[in-house]
């Protein structure tokens, strides 16, 4: 996936041709958008654009429903349990018998201590996450005089020097 800019506005206003090579088919589809579009009218531009004309989308309820069922160490549940205190059920034993309904005032006390249970955990792993990368940070000191060489991308470098 990468995207051409900067190109000349058409007469719709697109100006940018966004690439997606697709590695299963070796195919490339070529979309022309708008530089400013949202993330939400990309992922609804390739669900119409690819997912469909390859006839991939019979199989995005059954992706849904497998990463809301996939377990995430982050978070340490399935995001649906995590989000609602419970075991995702497949719709063929949606409903058992039995099963007690709560009322509003439970949902939104339930809701909130699983989110707060959820934050805590995210915590925990950016915590674990930082360590880790800590680990390999040497703390730099530099003296008056001191030569460094500063790492810089050439196109940063033209923009921050004027070289």
């Amino acid at each position: 996936m990468d995207f051409i800019t900067k190109l000349p506005k058409t007469v719709n206003g697109y100006d940018t041709i966004w690439v997606i090579v697709d590695h299963i088919t070796k195919s490339a589809h070529f979309f022309s958008m708008k530089e400013t579009d949202k993330m939400e009218k990309l992922a609804q531009l390739y669900l119409k654009e690819v997912v469909s004309r390859h006839g991939w989308d019979r199989f995005l309820p059954l992706a849904e429903f497998s990463y809301n069922n996939s377990y995430h160490s982050s978070i340490q549940v399935a995001p649906f349990e995590a989000l609602y205190g419970r075991k995702c059920r497949s719709p063929i034993c949606w409903n058992k018998v039995g099963d007690r309904q709560l009322t509003g005032p439970e949902i939104i006390h339930e809701m909130t201590e699983h989110i707060v249970k959820i934050k805590q955990r995210l915590e925990t792993a950016r915590s674990r996450q930082t360590s880790y990368a800590d680990v390999r940070r040497k703390p730099l000191e530099f003296q008056e005089n001191d030569m460094v060489l500063p790492k810089v991308s050439p196109w940063k470098g033209v923009i921050r020097f004027g070289k």
